[in-house]
């Protein structure tokens, strides 16, 4: 059977969730994420990275010879992605033409890089998840697909959506529509619905799902709130709300509302507790369930 809407295009659903600057659970970074001042960082970085011959090179292609953060990106997207049949400076040049096209998109990149910095002691400086994160260079990668999407060109977008999922293990439909100042820790077996809408400052682990309950149409994916942290191996199912700031359990299974400042856990899971207002999660990264704990 055909799907309604398949035929000509992407299906276009009426979804949204409310995202204000003044929300609590939007975290505030304590470095300048404008994407200058994150260009200003890599470029300091890189300088700092030269001494060592085996990365060198990398470091003269993608940063030093590159003139601002949007070339550098679709140098650095393009390198990775690359087929036979669609080759490196193709790539580069189409992507490059949507970060000029839609300045916002690199600006969500430049939070998405201050935050795993800050979030993840494994990172150094900003170059190591510039360059070596797949969980980063794979959500950029979408960010670029879904404007790709929207724009109508299905065929394109969904190119850069196999190859994420070929090359980072990590699968999100370029429809979803994702927030900025986004922490996607080692991004494998990461699948992320069609439908589904995540807002600003949301931490995700490895092995997490947001996806469908079966072979339904329509808008039928998760809506993750802001500032909400998605636990290893944590599964979320079916057209439900995760309010801001709650956190999900390593390994549990969601199938039904979530509320705001809560932590839930289990398989189906169920709230273990709730959070004072001021708590947001996904910046503290806390895997603790237990009830006494805070």
């Amino acid at each position: 059977m055909t799907r309604p809407g398949k035929q000509n295009g992407p299906t276009l659903y009426r979804v949204t969730i409310e995202l204000s600057i003044e929300n609590p659970c939007v975290p505030q970074t304590e470095a300048d994420s404008s994407v200058r001042a994150v260009w200003d960082r890599l470029s300091v970085d890189a300088t700092q990275s030269r001494d060592e011959p085996l990365i060198a090179g990398l470091v003269l292609d993608l940063v030093d010879g590159c003139d601002d953060l949007g070339e550098s990106l679709a140098r650095l997207a393009a390198s990775r992605i690359a087929t036979p049949e669609i080759g490196r400076h193709v790539l580069e040049k189409e992507i490059r033409a949507i970060l000029v096209e839609q300045p916002h998109v690199l600006e969500a990149v430049a939070a998405d890089l201050v935050v795993s910095f800050e979030r993840n002691p494994a990172y150094p400086n900003y170059l190591v998840p510039y360059l070596f994160a797949k969980g980063f260079l794979g959500l950029q990668i979408h960010r670029v697909a879904h404007e790709m999407w929207n724009s109508g060109r299905v065929m394109a977008a969904s190119f850069l959506q196999s190859r994420v999922s070929e090359v980072f293990a990590m699968d999100i439909h370029p429809a979803a529509r994702v927030g900025s100042g986004i922490l996607v820790d080692h991004a494998t077996g990461i699948v992320v619905g069609e439908t589904c809408v995540i807002g600003d400052g949301v931490s995700i682990l490895q092995g997490v799902t947001l996806g469908g309950t079966g072979n339904e149409d329509g808008d039928r994916h998760p809506k993750i709130g802001s500032g909400v942290l998605l636990s290893a191996g944590s599964i979320v199912l079916g057209n439900v709300h995760v309010g801001d700031c709650s956190r999900v359990a390593a390994g549990s299974v969601v199938l039904h509302q979530v509320p705001p400042h809560t932590t839930v856990a289990g398989v189906p899971a169920r709230v273990v507790r709730h959070h004072a207002d001021s708590l947001v999660p996904a910046e503290q990264m806390d895997q603790e369930i237990d009830p006494g704990a805070e």
